[in-house]
């Protein structure tokens, strides 16, 4: 059995800066507020008209099929996590696909939110150790300044997420204890409500303490309404000190996990690579592992929350900077709606 190795890496950030104080243009918000809380001081937005999760999504992967010294022809299995895809259907992998001029391969969608691209590196990571795939392209790509809430209502989402994308392609390696040497996931719906966007969907707010009025007809008319435009219910919904208590815990829980699996220790650890949620949680968490400045990666202060792209971004934007060395103990982990979490140990 193989072990499976990120060959290249890359990632795509859109030219737009929105500043803190530049979203007081839109909300009752400040730099002070919005910093506090988050640690974020400014963040990228794609072009309105004319850039997609898709297109983001192809420009990461461009870089990263350069430096594994491939080609697109040779991609052979894409997996593509997002939770803003172009359309409702289909997902964003044969778009991505189509762009980029691949052969008639395979095209999976993963939709685990800020968990997407560790759920998606996991499965690239069993196709390479049994051989289906040598070539596999696995996205996070982000759009979420379309569908946010920019007014003072919206405020305590809309400020903490921005757009990008980042991708990685996995191929085999023989060489002995290199690249991914395990990765492990899990998610508890018990939450699943605390941190959501209801609508568009097929539960009609089924599982909700008040389902909407909906219009008096046989069928359809379910999908969205005019109200829910109107009166918010459509805009993405977190429970902000839910979310925290949880991750907390699960983070650190899931990253000992992958460790202990390997007979390692928080100690042996070169680099932290966590999902960009908040900056808070990131620095509970590596006073929890005991771990160093130098051990732990963040970039939400300039990017936002970038959902499933936020771990590839960051990533590559560490191996870029020399932080990522040959041999080196690298850690992913991520948790997020759903709730859904998970870890992967990578020896670079």
């Amino acid at each position: 059995m193989f072990q499976s190795k990120i060959a290249g890496l890359g990632y795509y950030l859109p030219k737009n800066v929105y500043t803190n104080n530049d979203l007081t243009r839109f909300m009752e918000t400040s730099d002070e507020w919005i910093q506090e809380r988050t640690g974020i001081k400014e963040r990228r937005y794609a072009d309105r008209i004319g850039e997609t999760t898709t297109s983001m999504g192809v420009e990461a992967a461009k870089i990263a099929i350069e430096r594994a010294n491939t080609t697109a022809e040779e991609i052979d299995f894409v997996i593509f996590a997002t939770l803003s895809p172009d359309y409702y259907f289909p997902g964003c992998g044969v778009l991505l696909q189509r762009e980029m001029g691949m052969k008639e391969v395979g095209a999976l969608d993963v939709r685990n939110q800020c968990s997407g691209f560790v759920y998606a590196l996991s499965i690239a990571d069993q196709f390479i150790k049994t051989g289906m795939y040598k070539n596999i392209l696995v996205v996070g790509s982000e759009k979420h300044s379309f569908a946010l809430d920019f007014s003072t209502r919206g405020r305590a989402v809309s400020v903490i997420f921005g757009d990008g994308a980042g991708a990685v392609v996995l191929q085999p390696t023989t060489e002995e204890g290199k690249g991914i040497l395990s990765t492990h996931l899990h998610s508890d719906g018990a939450d699943a409500e605390k941190l959501a966007m209801y609508y568009p969907g097929a539960s009609a707010g089924y599982y909700l303490d008040e389902m909407p009025e909906w219009p008096d007809v046989e069928l359809g008319q379910m999908l969205m309404t005019k109200e829910m435009l109107e009166d918010g219910s459509a805009f993405p919904y977190m429970d902000g000190q839910a979310v925290f208590k949880k991750a907390v815990v699960k983070f650190p829980e899931v990253i000992g996990e992958a460790l202990a699996k390997n007979n390692l220790k928080s100690t042996d650890i070169n680099m932290l690579i966590p999902h960009q949620a908040n900056l808070r949680i990131s620095q509970f968490v590596q006073k929890t592992l005991g771990l160093s400045d130098d051990q732990v990666f963040n970039n939400i202060q300039k990017y936002g929350n970038t959902t499933a792209a936020s771990v590839p971004i960051a990533l590559c934007e560490a191996w870029e900077q020399g932080k990522i060395k040959d041999g080196d103990l690298v850690c992913l982990a991520a948790f997020g709606a759903g709730f859904t979490w998970g870890s992967a140990l990578i020896r670079w």
